[in-house]
């Protein structure tokens, strides 16, 4: 009984569109929340922050700012690692030029430079859509590698062709480099993570958020009601390139540590981001978590129940997992096209009316 509503007393716009209208909703939230910066801090190790947290952290970043331009704005891409890499090279070189300038600045003017050139490949998106679109962002995709490749500006012209991030602190704590704790980086991811939740479930369920969903559902009828599509498409792009390259940037700099841009940020990670919103669920917030949780721990579990406990052959528990991911995506897009998300929207609905029928 502690999950049902008694009654409706919502008496404005402000409650009656609240994150969390249950009581017990808002607490596991805040429960989390201290866990998350209270707790696991001081319980983490190099296995736990390499292995499953950091991963989970960023591609979280990542699937919410590409749920914000596919889930919410309609908008195909399939350009993320592409975007990544940006970011990626974008805080790189902002580390190198300014050493003495502070983390958080280079990780936000790196979110902020992807942001503008996302904005320039989704100029197209005012003319094409669809396929059409998607071709172009996968377009984007080989150029900005093939860039990164090329341009030997953008690796410092290093001899070998990759960037390695020089060790940088955050209030005398090292935070990049071989000798940053593992509890430091997982802090300052989380604390990327938690702002950039915060912000994307703000922009959406304003009017923001509403202007991408009409053009979403309905891009000619949105324009006859006053909605802008210029500036609905060119937001979503922004909005989704600033984070994507948030999580592009802190991939490379706490997370990798060294990285070579065609094996880091191929078209693999374009459509591993994009397995996570399609499993987690378009156009909800909640679901970039639980798509970037689900496959991010599916390799574990399955490293650990295929080759430590039943033996057998590492490469086969890869294909396995390729053979999950692949059955998954098909099922959720048959079955429940908003995926985990929904799932765990009719099970708190289920929640709210149990013991009773109706």
């Amino acid at each position: 009984m502690f999950y049902r509503e008694a009654g409706d007393f919502k008496v404005s716009y402000e409650q009656d569109s609240q994150t969390f209208p249950i009581k017990f909703d808002r607490y596991r939230y805040y429960l989390v929340l201290l866990i998350a910066f209270l707790v696991i801090p001081f319980t983490i190790n190099d296995y736990w922050a390499s292995a499953i947290l950091l991963p989970f952290l960023i591609y979280s970043i990542a699937a919410i700012g590409l749920n914000i331009l596919v889930g919410y704005a309609g908008q195909v891409s399939l350009g993320t690692g592409g975007f990544m890499a940006v970011g990626a090279y974008a805080c790189y070189k902002l580390m190198t030029a300014f050493p003495e300038v502070s983390m958080f600045v280079h990780v936000m003017l790196a979110g902020g430079i992807t942001a503008l050139v996302c904005v320039l490949f989704g100029l197209p998106s005012l003319r094409i859509k669809g396929f059409y679109l998607a071709v172009a962002t996968l377009a984007a995709q080989f150029f900005l590698v093939w860039v990164f490749n090329r341009v030997p500006w953008f690796y410092n012209y290093s001899a070998s062709g990759q960037i390695n991030a020089p060790e940088r602190d955050v209030f005398g704590i090292v935070i990049t480099g071989p000798n940053a704790p593992a509890w430091a980086t997982y802090l300052f991811c989380l604390i990327f993570l938690t702002i950039c939740a915060v912000i994307a479930r703000n922009l959406t369920r304003g009017t923001v958020g509403r202007s991408w969903m009409a053009i979403r559902d309905m891009d000619i009828a949105a324009e006859i009601i006053g909605v802008n599509p210029l500036k609905a498409k060119l937001t979503a792009f922004a909005v989704s390139g600033f984070f994507i390259g948030i999580s592009g940037a802190l991939f490379f700099a706490l997370y990798l540590g060294a990285v070579e841009v065609g094996e880091a940020f191929g078209i693999t990670k374009s459509f591993q981001v994009l397995f996570m919103v399609i499993i987690g669920g378009l156009g909800s917030i909640f679901g970039s978590f639980a798509g970037a949780a689900f496959l991010v721990l599916l390799p574990v579990i399955l490293k650990v129940v295929g080759v430590d406990v039943l033996g057998w052959p590492t490469d086969i528990v890869a294909h396995f997992q390729l053979v999950i991911v692949g059955a998954l995506i098909v099922l959720f897009l048959i079955v429940e096209p908003h995926g985990l998300a929904q799932l765990w929207r009719v099970a708190k609905e289920k929640l709210r009316l149990w013991p009773f029928p109706h």
